[in-house]
């Protein structure tokens, strides 16, 4: 194993000392390389050290402005401190030099539903869950923005399919409670809203659709 890929190995089991001697060791070792600062900087962005990682991915694309991961680590720092702006230019350079990680899609997307511009989330969560398809949380945040953008009947086999993913989401099938009270639907709700509550008792709003749902079938 080299390196590089022992560093990472030792950042996954949180060993982030003896990582970053071997990523400095790596900088020491290639002074031009790019790939040693980025993933210097990645572990300064996991330990919350911001400042630094800013400079060690700036490093690297003085070295070479067209390593897209240095732009997505850029704008993961920026996502990390509320600045969804500069996150979202950091992002879009990383998708302009061609990085295909479904994360860097759903981190775009990601920035639009804090820029509160929900709609302009779909395009980019959609190809992150076409990218990674697995992935439950991609697909919810997708299955949201539909949701909130009027697509109910994409939002509905959205949410359906993250359960059929992971049947103890709460927040799926809250939402899917939501979509049938939407849809008429009372009774499927109140089974949505009890079954979000059986999986998380303190949620408040599947509590809230339980009780709606309860006074529609008492009327």
């Amino acid at each position: 194993m080299n390196k590089n890929r022992q560093a990472i190995e030792l950042m996954k089991e949180n060993k982030y000392e003896e990582a970053a001697a071997l990523f400095n060791e790596l900088i020491e070792e290639s002074p031009e390389d790019p790939v040693g600062y980025i993933n210097f900087g990645n572990l300064l962005l996991h330990l919350n050290d911001y400042t630094r990682a800013e400079r060690f991915f700036n490093k690297a694309l003085e070295l070479n402005e067209y390593v897209g991961t240095a732009y997505y680590g850029l704008g993961n720092l920026y996502y990390e401190q509320a600045e969804y702006k500069k996150a979202q230019e950091n992002f879009q350079k990383a998708i302009d030099l061609k990085i295909k990680d479904a994360d860097v899609y759903y981190m775009m997307g990601m920035t639009y539903i804090h820029l509160e511009e929900i709609k302009l989330s779909i395009p980019f969560l959609q190809r992150a869950t076409e990218l990674n398809p697995d992935d439950a949380e991609f697909l919810f945040q997708y299955g949201l923005s539909l949701a909130k953008s009027e697509h109910i009947d994409e939002a509905q086999a959205a949410f359906s399919k993250v359960l059929e993913m992971e049947s103890g989401h709460s927040d799926a099938h809250y939402n899917l409670g939501v979509i049938d009270l939407y849809h008429d639907k009372v009774n499927e709700a109140l089974n949505h809203f009890e079954a979000a509550l059986r999986i998380q008792p303190d949620h408040v709003l599947a509590a809230n659709g339980k009780k709606n749902a309860e006074s529609l079938l008492n009327e």
